[in-house]
């Protein structure tokens, strides 16, 4: 099972998603930006140095989200979700189509890659006890 990390880069209430490129696996289909760990690194190594090659973009790590397993039909993941803020850089598109900045709810609008769905689902979970139950009477 190999080890893969993504960046929530939130700014207010939108998260940061990115099309994957058109000639690779899974492409055209979206994700949270991050990627596979070399030889040696933490998961918020790699995370800070996937952004930066993938985004041209230098993160802060908040603190971790969530850890989901996925079995594709040929290999498994266990991608660990990280959330983040923008430090430095400007956005540059080095291997995505496109980037959105999105609202939890309007993700259901776009075409994630399998892993990522169990990511989004535990964000509108936690989206709903802030949103909606926070505001319901007790």
């Amino acid at each position: 099972m190999g080890l893969v990390t993504a960046a929530l880069i939130k700014d207010h209430e939108r998260i940061l998603i990115a099309q994957r490129n058109r000639a690779k696996r899974f492409g055209w289909l979206w994700e949270f930006p991050g990627g596979k760990l070399s030889g040696g690194e933490t998961p918020e190594d790699c995370l800070r140095r996937e952004i930066l090659e993938e985004l041209n973009l230098e993160i802060k790590i908040e603190a971790h989200f969530c850890t989901v397993s996925h079995r594709y039909p040929d290999f498994q993941i266990e991608l660990m979700a990280f959330w983040c803020s923008i430090a430095g850089g400007s956005l540059q598109l080095n291997e995505h189509e496109q980037v959105r900045w999105v609202t939890v709810p309007e993700m259901r609008d776009y075409e994630f890659v399998g892993a990522d769905l169990a990511v989004i689902s535990a964000l509108v979970s936690d989206w709903q006890k802030k949103y909606l139950e926070g505001s319901q009477p007790v």
